[in-house]
């Protein structure tokens, strides 16, 4: 059973992030919902089946891949903090050339704000959550879980600039130079950058006190 309920986390994970951002199922739910509420629900239908595959991939069978060691719990430790900060720096900001931006088009390719760091600051964060839980979780099921994760988040960086530079056309070239050009470490020009800053740093605390009562486990030493 362990296994049967990982595979089927796994695929109703992927259906349930799927089917509802496709025509004609989205604009359905949109339209019956409301934009926001599209969102909410989504995202908290993302949320649920996460926490369920998670869970799944600790009660399937262990099988070891590589053995455990205290110093392995540090690598999530320190890596949650950027991911946290990505995060927070990156939702709901203007970004023309990913997913998850609001408002794209007040985006200023002078002040780019966490996008003159990466295109795609979200997937930046899901590869960098993942790879850094590989490290304490050697076993079978975790490996491929996170992996796959992982190897999504690389992947789909060069699937949204393909679909992006098509819908954008010459648009996406000549943004994306203005966007080199910007300062290394630009603020949008939205603002609440020191805000962000804080939720970020708030969200890790949360996530800290959280994770046993979301995963079972404590991510602390």
């Amino acid at each position: 059973m362990g296994w049967f309920e990982f595979a089927l986390a796994y695929v109703v994970f992927f259906l349930s992030h799927s089917l509802p951002v496709r025509p004609p199922l989205r604009p359905w739910l949109q339209t019956r919902l409301g934009p926001v509420g599209f969102t909410l629900v989504y995202s908290a239908l993302s949320l649920a089946v996460l926490a369920w595959l998670i869970a799944a991939a600790g009660r399937a069978p262990h099988v070891a891949l590589w053995d455990w060691a205290p110093w392995q719990i540090y690598v999530p430790l320190t890596v949650m903090g950027p991911v946290c900060l990505i995060l927070a720096l990156s939702i709901g900001r203007p970004n023309p050339f990913s997913f998850g931006g609001a408002r794209n088009d007040q985006f200023d390719p002078a002040r780019p704000g966490i996008v003159r760091l990466s295109r795609h600051p979200l997937l930046l964060a899901l590869a960098l959550w993942a790879a850094a839980h590989v490290v304490p979780n050697g076993d079978l099921a975790h490996v491929i879980l996170f992996g796959t994760f992982a190897a999504f988040a690389l992947l789909g960086d060069r699937l949204i600039d393909r679909r992006k530079r098509r819908e954008m056309g010459p648009e996406w070239q000549r943004k994306l130079e203005r966007v080199a050009e910007a300062p290394l470490l630009s603020a949008s020009p939205s603002g609440g950058t020191l805000l962000r800053l804080a939720a970020g740093i708030a969200l890790y605390g949360a996530l800290l006190w959280a994770h046993p009562f979301l995963f079972g486990v404590s991510p602390l030493p």
